[in-house]
Formats: structure tokens, sequence, C-alpha cells
């Protein structure tokens, strides 16, 4: 075992390779159908086709739905498992993801970062309590305008800095390496198109988890909901017995879904729903929910309830006055992966190895690893090191990225000795 720790130098590259990442434009759309679903993960797609073969890997290949494969030639006259790690490259259409402007904070000293002067954005020490664990780290933030993208760039990076360590250093004794990159996963969409047989691996891993030190082999059962309600737009001077608003009729059914039953209300396995987006006015309403559990039971009972909430509505309002479609996104990995645990433990001792205490929980969203494994591929999650994902509080240390890097480098020799 060649014990790593990555030096100035290759934290550097590092810090580069994210940074040039963020600033390519690639946020996905849910309303679209093609896939990538938006033009601009394409210029991701190139960057990292040619970005892997100008590191030296082989069989470089992407696809014609804009999935980037690559592969680490093995150092060892003998077989062993080969295992893969992918990440996705598309952002979050949550929040704004165009011209990211990356903040490059040294030597944080644990206090507010002002991010933005114009506008007084502030990244909160009171608010964000955990900032205080990384007094003293460099840490990458946005100016306040935009998402950072760590989620999952910080990923990628780590994959690729991993993957251009090992090509350097031949002495380090490792199986042949998959590596693979998805469009959409942020649509739940990532992995529908990924070609399990071509990436050839036994098991991989996605480096798309939060904070430190996160490995991850649960996660959400998960839903996408589309409810669409009908109204009848007539001049308000004339409408007396006549108008249906669309809009009100929607704030209605909002309030008909348990108030206690929402992100911001739940934790560990609890399930919840989430109305994600809302678009209004007096002739259609359009509601976009996500619903999530980790209990199988569960979520098809959440399901059902939904589509039980829009036959009550239009008891009340007339039939076909809300209309429901509801598509599984993705279900939870645990199934297939409790029978191979030692999988995790491969991941847990890594982590050791690299300085980092594992924390082993259940993943409160999904990753493109619950669908690989149903696929064929287990993949459970290991931390990528971002925090506040989705969003302009989002940030990332970049010592955590470095042990991203070296548990993926420790993880690699560790299956190569057994």
């Amino acid at each position: 075992m060649n014990k790593v720790e990555l030096n100035k130098e290759w934290e550097e590259k590092l810090l580069e390779r994210f940074l040039t990442y963020v600033k390519i434009y690639s946020t996905s759309d849910p309303e679209s159908e093609k896939t990538p679903s938006t033009e601009q993960q394409w210029d991701m797609v190139n960057y990292l086709y040619e970005e892997l073969q100008r590191i030296g890997l082989e069989d470089v290949s992407k696809d014609e739905n804009g999935y980037v494969y690559g592969f680490v030639p093995s150092t060892l006259d003998k077989e062993v498992p080969q295992i893969g790690f992918v990440s996705h490259f598309d952002s979050s259409p949550d929040f704004n993801g165009k011209d990211i402007k990356p903040i490059v904070w040294e030597n944080y000293d644990g206090g507010d970062l002002l991010l933005n002067k114009e506008t007084g954005f502030t990244l909160s020490s009171t608010k964000f309590k955990e900032l205080a664990n990384y007094k003293g780290k460099t840490i990458i933030t946005t100016d306040g305008t935009s998402l950072l993208s760590a989620d999952d760039k910080a990923g990628i990076a780590e994959i690729v800095t991993a993957a251009e360590y090992l090509i350097a250093n031949p002495e380090i004794k490792h199986g042949r390496i998959s590596i693979g990159f998805t469009p959409d996963e942020e649509i739940g969409r990532g992995a529908d198109k990924f070609n399990v047989a071509h990436f050839n691996a036994e098991w991989a891993y996605t480096m798309d988890g939060g904070e430190i030190g996160e490995l991850e082999y649960e996660n959400f059962n998960a839903s996408g909901a589309v409810v669409k309600i009908h109204g009848l737009s007539v001049h308000p001077g004339y409408s007396y017995g006549k108008m249906v608003n669309a809009g009100l009729l929607a704030a209605e059914f909002i309030q008909s879904l348990p108030a206690n039953e929402t992100p911001a209300t739940t934790r560990s396995y609890e399930g919840f729903f989430h109305l994600t987006d809302v678009k209004a006015d007096v002739s259609e309403a359009k509601l976009q929910y996500i619903i999530r559990d980790h209990d199988d039971a569960k979520y098809e009972q959440r399901n059902e309830f939904l589509k039980q909430k829009v036959a009550e509505f239009n008891q009340k309002h007339g039939e076909g006055t809300a209309e429901v479609e509801i598509k599984e996104q993705y279900l939870n990995m645990r199934k297939h992966i409790e029978d191979k645990m030692y999988i995790i433990d491969f991941a847990e001792e890594a982590m050791k190895i690299s300085g980092v205490t594992p924390d082993i929980k259940a993943i409160r969203g999904g990753t493109d690893g619950a669908k690989l494994s149903y696929m064929g591929l287990p993949c459970p999650n290991i931390f990528a090191g971002g925090h506040n994902f989705h969003g302009p509080y989002e940030y990332v240390p970049l010592q955590s990225m470095s042990k991203g890097t070296e548990v993926i480098l420790h993880l690699v020799q560790l299956v190569a000795e057994k």
C-alpha cells in the first residue's frame, strides 16, 4: 500500500481543475425530453472527453447521449476486480448556474464571508454553523448570484485528479479502473442511458456525497409528479358565476397536502412531498412535486395519496379540473448493496487510511448510483465535500476535495491487495 497525501502541487491541480469545470455552464432542464436535456451540457462532454485523453486514459469515448467513459490501465500482472467511479456534470436547475464566478478564500478565519459587496450577500457562520469546522482551510464559494456546481463537479475533479495521479505514478498497484461521467442527474435521468456493459466494472462508487466522511448505501425512493389544474378565464367584469381561477385552485390544492411533511419539517428516514415549482394564471396552473421516502411501502402510499388528493379535488370542483402524472425517478439501492457489504468495507477502510472518519448514513436524496444498482452495477456513494447544494450559499473546502481524491487512491489499492 502506497499511502498518499496530496502535496501542494497536486492540490493546486485539483483546485484549478475544479474552477475550470464550474465556469462551464451545464444546467439541465426537466422540461426537455432530449439527452442531454440541454445543449450547454455538451461543452462539459467535449471538455472531459479531451481531458481524459490528454492525461492518458485508454479507450476514452463519448456517446450520442453525452455520456463520457474512460479507463485507467492496470499496473498489475494479475486479475483483480475492475471497479469504477461515476459523477455527473450537470448543474441543478433549482438556481442560476450560468456565469458562475467562484471565489477562493484561503486560510478561512471562521467568520462570515461577504460574497458580494454590491448586494451585501453573505455566507453566515451563524446560520451555517458547520463552517466552523473549516477554520484555517481553503473554501470555494459563489459570489451570491449563482450556485457553485460543486454538486457534482467536485466529484469529477476528484476522480480525474486521482486518475491523473495514478497514471503519473505507475508504482501504485491497482487494477483497471472504469470512469464514467453522466448528464441530467439533477433531473433524475442521469443513469437512464448509462452503458453498464461498456463500463464493465464489478461495482462502482459515485463521488457525489456532501461533507467530508459521508458514505451512503441507502437513498430515497423517488418520484416526480406534475399536477395540472384547469380553470376558465372570463373578463373579470362579466365573470360572476363563470370564472374558475386556476391560480386560486392551485393554492387550495397546495394547502391540502400535509404541512409537516416537507423537506423543511422532516429529517433522517422521514419522507416528504416537496413543491419545486408553480406556474399559474387564471386559465391554467402547473404544480411540480418531488415525492420521497426511504421505506418502500410508505413510498407507494405517498404516490397513491397524491392521486387520491387529486380525485378528491375533482369531486369538489368537477371532474377534469385537476390531473396528475407521476413518474418514478429512482429507488432505494440498499437491497442491492446489503448482501455485498465488502463494497462498503473497502470505502470505509480507504477513508480511515486517508485520515477521514467515516459517517455512514442514508442519503436524503439520490444519486446515479441508485439507478445503476438496479441496472446490475452496485454503486454506493462517497462524499465529494460540498455543502448547501442547489443555491447561492453552496461552498466546498479544497481540503475535503483533496481527501476525496486520496480516498479513491487508497480504495483502488485495497481492492488490488485483497
